[in-house]
């Protein structure tokens, strides 16, 4: 990526350094093999909410995990080779302000920049205690994307997943829900589920997941036609990302098959399809997944 013409976001909040005085792990209650959750399945889940997702502290307290008190922390100052990353995602950040600002516009709109926060290990937010092994996620109650930097390595050894762009795409996704929240569809979604089955209010996060990650491409095009952002292989990046953090996928992996009604973000083929369509159109008026018949 060519990040040099953007310029760096100031909403940039660095907590990194701040660690806590024992305790503060989750705790897993034990449970029977038949309704429990398994380390396998708790592996899973984890991987699940890691991208792009709904709250992850919510997935977490749905599969019956209880969190412990956050104990007192202590900051450390992070260290200069800490800077690179900072710079990295405020340019980024920098950039999706840009393209979603000059949007809004477009439609008589005022695009409020979300804050981004860099944490180590666990930070607390209006959602709750996140902790670094959730990855990345929005907080709708303070408008707040929480990024734990480390995940840029689970990235590229674990899920298979590499590359400067993809680590954007992350980013990206996760405005996308900032998006979705300034619009007011995020309180709507969130309304619907509460009344909907398992099933429905899966199938509601499928299309959140599904429509951030269009907005993601559509970030990818129009700054790409205004900045030249993009080298070759970085698309591929993108998508190669948005494939393997499918459901279908994870679920595969942890477990050796996979349930699609249990979907919360979408197979990897809707990922990369509804990643695709925002990149080849640049159009964020095409990202309606709830209205689309077939994701």
């Amino acid at each position: 990526m060519r990040l040099d013409r953007e310029t760096p976001s100031g909403d940039i909040e660095d907590r990194r350094g701040a660690r806590r005085f024992g305790g503060g792990r989750l705790r897993i209650p034990m449970r029977g093999r038949r309704g429990g959750i398994s380390f396998t399945g708790l592996a899973a889940l984890l991987v699940v909410s890691w991208l792009l997702g709904v709250n992850p502290l919510e997935l977490l307290n749905n599969g019956g995990l209880v969190e412990s008190p956050a104990p007192p922390q202590q900051r450390q100052q992070p260290s200069a080779a800490d800077a690179a990353g900072r710079d990295f995602v405020a340019r980024v950040l920098g950039s999706t302000n840009r393209v979603w600002q000059a949007e809004f516009a477009k439609s008589g709109l005022k695009y409020e920049a979300p804050r981004l926060v860099l944490f180590t290990d666990a930070v607390e937010s209006a959602c709750g205690t996140g902790q670094a092994a959730m990855g990345p996620f929005y907080c709708p109650g303070d408008s707040r994307i929480y990024i734990d930097l480390s995940f840029f390595e689970e990235m590229k050894n674990r899920l298979g997943a590499p590359g400067d762009f993809a680590q954007a795409y992350v980013i990206a996704h996760e405005v996308g829900h900032h998006i979705q929240n300034e619009l007011g569809l995020a309180q709507k979604v969130q309304a619907a589920r509460r009344n909907a089955s398992e099933t429905e209010a899966n199938l509601l996060s499928v299309r959140m997941e599904l429509q951030a990650d269009c907005y993601a491409g559509v970030w990818a095009k129009l700054a790409d036609s205004s900045r030249q952002i993009l080298e070759p292989g970085d698309i591929e990046e993108g998508l190669n990302a948005a494939s393997q953090i499918g459901d279908d996928k994870l679920q595969k992996s942890a477990r050796g098959y996979a349930v699609p009604d249990s979907f919360t973000h979408g197979s990897s083929a809707q990922r990369v399809s509804w990643f695709s369509k925002g990149y080849d159109t640049g159009n964020a008026n095409l990202c309606d997944t709830f209205e689309a018949k077939n994701l």
